[in-house]
């Protein structure tokens, strides 16, 4: 823990300098916070996230830290994260929605209102760092009226230190690589989503400024 607790409020400069990471000057270091905050404001504006959407946060606070995911989780490190989230959020109006750990199979922590308003199923349990992970538990702390859900189909989605949220994001997925490739140790992967496109050659996804002469009639 002391070891998580020295490099909870950096971003690790050597790690954010790897090979294929621009965008991060020589020596540079942010708070754990305005790593998040940022990674997600770039992400937000290159989804078009705003009031109504959801973004699922998938994030490993032991990879964050330096060490194997699920070896050395930390409620501290996971505040600082959400923090981050939090105050894009606000900023933007989307819905973060969280991913629980394996343990509890995924499930997703939100405001029980917005798992009414989309009709979700809920499932019954209360994450604590050991079962769900300390991203999970620290967000539930932090809801008014938190709850659990089995699955969501997000509009796009962040994964601190390779926690895999794929089976969370609404198709079709589109990779987005951030600026900004690592918070702490933890390896950031991103993606936002876009409906599929459907027809064949002749069909048409912008809207034409005139008719064709084509029709289906």
């Amino acid at each position: 823990m002391d070891q998580v607790m020295k490099q909870d409020s950096r971003v690790n400069p050597a790690a954010s300098n790897t090979a294929g990471d621009a965008g991060q000057p020589a020596g540079a270091e942010l708070s754990l916070t305005a790593a998040t905050a940022a990674v997600v404001r770039e992400l937000s504006d290159a989804g078009k996230l705003g009031p109504g959407k959801i973004l699922v946060v998938g994030a490993s606070t032991s990879e964050v830290a330096g060490v194997r995911i699920g070896t050395g989780g930390a409620l501290e490190v996971a505040q600082q994260l959400l923090e981050g989230v939090v105050q894009v959020a606000a900023e933007k109006g989307f819905h973060p929605v969280y991913q629980c750990c394996e343990h509890l199979n995924r499930s997703l922590v939100m405001e029980r209102s917005l798992l009414g308003k989309l009709g979700l199923r809920e499932v019954s349990a209360v994450p604590i760092p050991g079962a769900g992970g300390s991203m999970a538990a620290a967000a539930y702390r932090s809801m008014a009226d938190p709850v659990l859900a089995e699955t969501v189909e997000a509009d796009a989605g962040i994964d601190i230190g390779e926690t895999l949220i794929g089976m969370h994001l609404r198709r079709v997925a589109v990779p987005f690589r951030p600026s900004l490739r690592y918070i702490g140790s933890a390896r950031v992967n991103a993606a936002w989503s876009r409906p599929p496109l459907i027809g064949g050659e002749r069909a048409v996804y912008r809207n034409p400024e005139t008719s064709g002469s084509r029709s289906c009639d």
